[in-house]
């Protein structure tokens, strides 16, 4: 009995930490709006990575679940394009960060606006949506503060047609490549 009771202490102790470490590490998010069509539809649910940026910094390209800035609480998700630091334009259709256009083969349609070069404040992000002519997203005045990112979407969960792995473009290395 005595050996049973130590086992079960043992076994709820390490349930609990492996739900603690769980919470603060990964959480599932519900996409809301259209703003990120094709890549994320309305409906769709995907499970965030919380403690990647606390290894390292959110990279050109990837999609983040962070607080919106309107203060209202709820999560906005949106693509990363510009760091603390880019210049970020959109002209003729396309979007250029620090004079280089992007190769985006993710968008719904070409952006329909123009955005005059912006320079991207000291820890803050430029975030657009796919659905670049239906966003509510930076060029409309607004960039992301690094402490309000939640993570970074990580596994498409629904519907099951669409689960698996959620694409991270490497915006990064075209704008590397093209200053070499």
């Amino acid at each position: 009995m005595k050996n049973f009771l130590r086992e079960f202490l043992i076994t709820i102790v390490l349930a609990v930490i492996i739900f603690l470490v769980a919470q603060r590490t990964i959480q599932t998010y519900e996409v809301f709006m259209s703003s990120m069509e094709p890549s994320f539809h309305e409906g769709q649910r995907v499970v965030v990575n919380k403690a990647v940026y606390i290894f390292g910094e959110p990279q050109r390209g990837d999609v983040i679940i962070f607080r919106a800035p309107n203060g209202s609480g709820d999560d906005f998700i949106k693509r990363v394009i510009g760091l603390p630091g880019d210049t970020v334009e959109v002209r003729g259709q396309a979007v250029y960060v620090n004079g280089v256009k992007l190769d985006e083969p993710y968008i719904a349609d070409e952006p329909d606006y123009a955005m005059s070069p912006r320079v991207v404040p000291k820890d803050k992000y430029f975030v657009l949506g796919d659905n670049r002519n239906h966003s509510n997203d930076s060029h409309n005045n607004w960039y992301v503060d690094r402490e309000d990112i939640r993570g970074k979407a990580w596994l498409s969960t629904w519907p099951p047609d669409e689960w698996g792995v959620v694409d991270n473009y490497p915006l990064s290395e075209q704008i590397a490549n093209a200053s070499s």
